[in-house]
């Protein structure tokens, strides 16, 4: 690798990662202070970012071009390892999606699944940019992704498929795919939505229903209601470092994880909370520049599917903080507390800097 290419490495998305992700931090400990149980958590998530960040230079100084020829192995060992989900997984959270080796840390492959499914999906439709016109080209890369949202869909992680479908279509746009069968693919999806129905697990249906109506669940119902009061009081400058009533005071569950928005939006207000949304468009930002700027099409998907995995994630957790979305389980990018999530991203930044280090010089 030719030393110039780390003056093209992003320094400003490292920079709003890392202030992003201290954000985090500081908030998931105002989150967890008085409960003993999660009081570890802030040190945890600062060794993940330390952790994370060593990672995203490796995979950067590694020439994403390389993988190419990897793909397909690459892939297999990802379905062997979501197919071992099912028979050994570790239940947390109402889904079997962990697996724990020798007690030492649980990964959870369906967030390895998106880096996967960026680089097979994203290779696929490179090689294949003169035939995008081509049905073969289509049903070639929907028979990539089906057995990955299968078998994430099966754990039963519905967030985690509805993450890899979005990110499929995200790629499968930027590579050019024709009008025409984006309109078939939703046709399709609108027709077999019942049928969607009927596989949801109970929790699953149950959140959908409190989504249109609350009244439906009010045991279910709470936490969301108690989200919106926390997002609704914050006020212009909120409530106060660690003063927040919803959060402090423990009505507010999963506040270190799916619902860290609220606290934020409750304790530091709109100022917070936007602060905390405008850094999320930086690094969305830089994604495009560097997705513009790729040396070739299998660089720019990988960075498309990387922000889209960002925006859609963001707009969701914010949108279920404000109830203005069903209920998902996601975390919020670089924010929420979680090892498996931040490592992926981190990972996926790698390979997002590999990509920015080997563009072509500007002028």
């Amino acid at each position: 690798m030719r030393r110039y290419s780390w003056r093209r490495f992003d320094w400003f998305l490292l920079l709003a990662v890392l202030i992003l992700s201290s954000y985090g931090v500081v908030m998931i400990a105002s989150a967890v202070q008085g409960d003993p149980e999660l009081v570890d958590y802030p040190r945890r998530q600062m060794f993940y970012i330390v952790a994370g960040v060593a990672l995203m230079i490796a995979v950067a100084a590694f020439d994403y071009n390389l993988l190419a020829s990897f793909t397909w192995p690459i892939y297999l060992a990802m379905l062997a390892l979501l197919a071992l989900v099912g028979v050994v997984g570790k239940t947390i959270f109402g889904a079997q999606s962990w697996i724990d080796f020798f007690g030492l840390f649980p990964i959870q492959p369906s967030e390895l699944a998106k880096v996967v499914l960026a680089l097979v999906l994203g290779k696929f439709l490179a090689d294949r940019q003169e035939r995008m016109d081509d049905p073969a080209t289509l049903l070639g890369g929907a028979l990539i992704v089906a057995p990955i949202l299968t078998l994430v869909f099966l754990e039963p992680d519905l967030g985690g498929a509805v993450v890899l479908a979005v990110e499929a279509a995200f790629i499968f746009f930027a590579a050019g795919l024709y009008y025409r069968y984006i309109f078939a693919i939703g046709a399709a999806a609108l027709a077999l939505s019942p049928l969607f129905w009927n596989l949801l697990n109970e929790t699953q249906r149950t959140r959908l229903r409190i989504f249109v109506d609350p009244a439906a669940d009010p045991d279910s119902y709470f936490n969301v209601e108690q989200a919106l009061v926390s997002v609704g009081s914050g006020g212009l400058l909120g409530k106060g470092y660690g003063q927040g009533t919803q959060s402090q005071l423990h009505f507010l569950r999963v506040r270190h994880t799916d619902f860290i928005f609220s606290v934020i939006a409750e304790e530091l207000g709109f100022v917070g909370a936007t602060i905390l949304l405008l850094l999320l468009l930086f690094i969305l930002w830089r994604l495009w520049r560097i997705a513009v700027e790729a040396p070739n099409v299998f660089g720019r998907l990988i960075v498309v599917a990387v922000a889209a995995i960002v925006l859609f994630q963001s707009i969701v957790t914010v949108g279920m903080n404000m109830a203005l979305l069903p209920v998902t389980g996601l975390p919020l990018p670089f924010v929420s507390y979680g090892g498996n999530a931040l490592l992926s991203l981190m990972l996926m930044l790698g390979l997002v800097q590999s990509v920015a280090m080997r563009r072509k010089a500007r002028g």
